[in-house]
């Protein structure tokens, strides 16, 4: 919806990454732009007898394209779409910007907000700074605390990006504090060529992390919020479907279109190398299903056959998938390598297997992921994986 952002993040992929497209595109998406975008997510619905679309506004920062702009267009993707498709639209934000008439607007149009912070805590977010070196955390705290308090129906959550330097349940209690109906917890984006920070060496920092958090999550034996991450990879590892894209071998389904108009694959890949999400293809000469029909998309539609030989032979695979695509990548080999973060996902998905082994004969309450809006009752009876306590092969 708006390719620049208020705030100049230092870590920030997109920015501050390898490729720089950003700078040649309009910041602003046009008003053609989102009229074919809308006409083009319609018939692609119609084709395929869609149920539901997913629909993210996205940025940079989307609100400084102002809210009117993110409800009109998301109106024009309902009125294309057929009878009978809903269209689940969220908006995600730095939440510098919300405020009681912005977050009222969205509410009333149906359109959920998701914030992306670092932390609950100033300290937490000191990278997060305006392009004037100012904190973004008092405005951002404000918004998120605005959400929680008076439109609640359309908080869908907050994203944070795992720091292990963090002390894990203290940054965990402190975004509980903020009362987000969801967590989403990302690993930082690197790859075998720029690897994330804290990464070098030996150890597992970040599935240690993610341990930490898992077990204060797990023990409070109830749900003080939803973390997608640890619900996928408990459902993977029950056997039931999942569909993330950090974790599982189901098909990715989802691409961007940029302020020009250009369908792109996820930026995520734009970490890696300038023009890694760009397919060639936009919304005023092609379809979604061209698009779909990419190599570069196409690659990921093909589960454990995408993989390299080290992920297929490995005992984690249905439930590791490999890790986020991103991560895979190595200058001179492209994608298909283990994840950079191979060894501490093989820490994370083990120790959750054994808190289900540890759980015996108690009824273990698995939610559905998202977005299946109820929970699944799974009864520990049936098989948890023997994971393998070894290096995988």
């Amino acid at each position: 919806m708006h390719g620049r952002c208020n705030l100049a993040c230092r870590y920030c992929y997109l920015y501050e990454g390898p490729d720089h497209t950003w700078r040649t595109r309009p910041a602003a998406t046009p008003a053609d732009v989102l009229e074919r975008t809308a006409a083009r997510i319609g018939e692609h619905a119609r084709a395929h007898g869609t149920a539901a679309v997913s629909l993210v506004l996205h940025g940079g920062e989307p609100l400084l394209a102002g809210v009117d702009a993110l409800v009109r267009f998301t109106g024009l993707v309902r009125d294309r779409v057929p009878d009978g498709c809903a269209v689940h639209a969220t908006v995600q934000t730095n939440a510098t910007l919300l405020t009681a008439r912005r977050l009222d607007v969205l509410a009333r149009h149906s359109v959920r907000v998701g914030i992306s912070l670092d932390g609950g805590l100033p300290e937490h977010n000191a990278s997060r700074t305006d392009h004037a070196g100012r904190p973004s955390w008092p405005a951002a705290a404000r918004g998120a605390r605005l959400i929680a308090a008076r439109r609640p129906e359309a908080y869908a959550g907050i994203l944070t990006v795992v720091d292990p330097t963090t002390d894990p349940v203290e940054l965990y209690e402190s975004l509980l504090a903020l009362r987000p109906p969801a967590l989403d917890l990302l690993l930082p984006h690197g790859n075998w060529s720029t690897p994330p920070p804290h990464r070098q060496g030996p150890g597992t920092p970040y599935g240690d992390w993610l341990c930490a958090v898992f077990d204060r999550w797990w023990r409070a034996g109830r749900r003080e919020t939803r973390i997608r991450l640890f619900e996928e990879c408990l459902a993977l590892l029950l056997g039931l479907p999942a569909a993330t894209e950090s974790l599982g071998l189901a098909p990715f389904d989802a691409v961007v279109v940029e302020t020009d108009g250009s369908i792109e694959q996820v930026d995520s890949l734009k970490s890696c190398y300038e023009g890694a999400a760009r397919t060639g293809l936009d919304v005023f000469r092609n379809s979604f299903d061209q698009a779909l029909r990419h190599p570069g998309v196409a690659a990921r539609q093909t589960g454990a056959a995408a993989l390299a030989a080290r992920c297929r032979a490995c005992p984690l695979l249905s439930v590791c998938g490999g890790g986020h695509y991103a991560h895979r990548y190595r200058a001179g080999h492209g994608f298909a390598n283990p994840s950079v973060y191979c060894a501490d996902l093989q820490t994370f998905i083990r120790h959750v297997a054994r808190s289900l082994r540890a759980a015996g004969t108690h009824a273990v309450q698995v939610a559905a992921p998202a977005p299946a809006p109820a929970a699944s009752a799974v009864p520990a009876a049936p098989a948890v994986p023997a994971v393998p306590e070894g290096d995988a092969p």
